[in-house]
């Protein structure tokens, strides 16, 4: 495990030494252009205390003004050109993307070079900004969704104490204590040349890429030294962290464990077969979503990754732009309900104890480590990779994201990663998919986290912790309407035995200070 992901650091990091790379996607028959900018500085170059800074820095420049324009005159001039710009920060990349019309070429290229190469930083700006990403980190996404708070929160807990544990946005602490001076501070020391990877694509020149490659070298050739990407951490049996938050309305799950393992080894594809079989994201076909929501009306989605999934509340399809080195595999069971709220919408359930949640980590996990036991079939194999050879072909609809993932490429030391690897399942066997399984994947040493309700939380780690019967609780009506067998399996999930290592509770209050 080690030595694989030293192979990535040492790809990551010595980019100091390296001339700024280059990306082309010529699209002539495109009315549009799109360009990209990847630094590899993203939130891992936070330092210790200011967590929050890389994208606080990132998204000052974009919401910002330039040494000839401020904000407000930029957005009237840009107006007439539907022209539009972002920048998105992840754990190991900054990117800004800009979006127009070829027509307006030359218009824009003072904007996107004032703005990457001269950003004001104005005070007014900076505030602004920073109150927003202040709210999110202390609000919206303790409030907004459970669901994604979850996952924000098993990355917590995966790599807590090192530089992967803060959210992207920070922490509550960090944010207060950063000035417009900071800001200033950073952008000069990690947004070099050097760490720098340039995307073009759409109906673009020769000369106008000359102009912007020119350009982007005014950039400082070295920025400062940051740490490698830190390791998920190992833990021996089940660690579950639940937190509490007052009327939440149901218990939402995030499980992980490393993976040793990312899109640039070549057994990844066969990987992907199997996730996809197991859990692929929004699809009805998968295990999980069959057995927990499908056979079962526990709740609305089930599904597994082996790798980072930007937003999956709201994106259907795996974004590009977040590519990362130190990789984990991860369920996500999205809220099941909780004893409080069974309660109240049943009398016939008054005197049970808790909710879904043990059943459904139970019903997860016992699914897996039967799919890792029993391996696919001939017939779900051949169905399954059919399917993601048409499938990945949706996640490049856009000149943006076919950029976006070229670049990802070459972050993983690939070219393109999306014809590779249609190549690649084309030749994957079944026996190739269960080696795989059995190779990285367990169900005995995770962590997994519980958003849930007060009162769920001190009857869920008793239960969690005794290895208790967890049986389902059904409505009198849904019961009546289930076949046996479904009766009889969950009968056996009731009693599944979880390798429970350590349970604690944390108030929500106390996440993410």
């Amino acid at each position: 495990m080690k030595k694989f992901l030293i192979a990535s650091y040492i790809f990551f990091f010595t980019c100091t030494a390296q001339a700024m790379e280059l990306v082309q996607l010529p699209l002539p028959n495109s009315d549009k252009i799109v360009v990209k900018f990847m630094f590899r500085n993203g939130s891992i170059s936070d330092p210790k205390g200011m967590e929050g800074l890389t994208e606080l820095t990132a998204s000052t420049i974009v919401e910002g003004g330039t040494g000839t324009y401020t904000s407000s005159k930029i957005k009237e001039l840009t107006y007439p050109w539907a022209a539009r710009w972002s920048a998105s920060v992840d754990k190991e990349v900054t990117i800004f993307t800009f979006e127009f019309h070829k027509d307006h070429a030359t218009k824009m290229f003072p904007v996107i070079t004032g703005l990457i190469l001269n950003p004001l930083f104005a005070e007014e700006d900076f505030k602004r900004v920073k109150s927003n990403q202040s709210n999110y980190v202390n609000q919206v996404i303790k409030a907004s969704s459970d669901e994604e708070f979850s996952k924000k929160a098993l990355e917590d807990l995966l790599f807590r104490g090192t530089n992967y544990q803060h959210m992207v946005s920070g922490t509550s602490t960090g944010l207060e204590a950063l000035t417009i001076a900071d800001v200033r501070v950073h952008y000069k020391s990690y947004f070099s040349s050097a760490n720098l990877m340039l995307g073009i694509a759409g109906n673009y020149t020769k000369e106008y890429l000359e102009q912007m490659r020119t350009a982007m070298n005014q950039l400082p050739p070295t920025h400062a030294t940051m740490a490698p990407p830190a390791l998920p951490r190992p833990t021996n049996g089940i660690n579950v962290e639940i937190i509490t938050k007052e009327n939440a309305l149901g218990s939402a799950i995030f499980t992980g464990f490393a993976l040793p393992i990312n899109r640039s080894k070549d057994e990844f594809a066969a990987l992907m077969i199997a996730n996809s079989w197991l859990g692929e994201h929004r699809k009805s076909y998968s295990r999980l979503y069959q057995k927990i929501r499908e056979a079962r009306s526990m709740n609305y989605g089930d599904y597994s990754y082996i790798e980072w999934y930007e937003n999956g509340g709201s994106n259907m399809l795996p974004p590009p732009g977040v590519p990362r080195s130190s990789n984990y595999f991860s369920i996500w069971i999205r809220p099941v309900q909780t004893a409080e709220g069974l309660k109240k919408q049943y009398k016939e359930l008054a005197d049970i104890k808790i909710g879904h949640a043990h059943f459904a980590i139970r019903m997860a996990l016992r699914e897996m480590q039967l799919l890792i036991d029993n391996g696919m079939t001939e017939e779900d194999f051949n169905l399954t990779r059919d399917f993601l050879r048409s499938y990945m072909k949706l996640y490049i609809q856009t000149p943006s994201r076919q950029l976006g993932y070229l670049m990802d490429s070459k972050f993983y030391n690939r070219a393109d990663y999306i014809s590779e690897m249609s190549t690649l399942l084309k030749k994957v066997t079944l026996q190739d998919v269960n080696n795989v399984m059995k190779k990285y994947w367990q169900t005995n040493s995770m962590y997994i986290s519980i958003l849930t309700d007060d009162s769920e939380a001190e009857p869920l780690k008793e239960s969690l912790l005794k290895n208790e019967i967890s049986p389902m609780s059904y409505s009198d009506a849904l019961k009546a309407t289930l076949p046996q067998e479904i009766l009889k399996e969950d009968d056996i999930v009731s009693k599944y035995k979880l390798n429970i290592g350590q349970v604690s509770i944390i108030p929500i209050e106390q996440m993410f200070k």
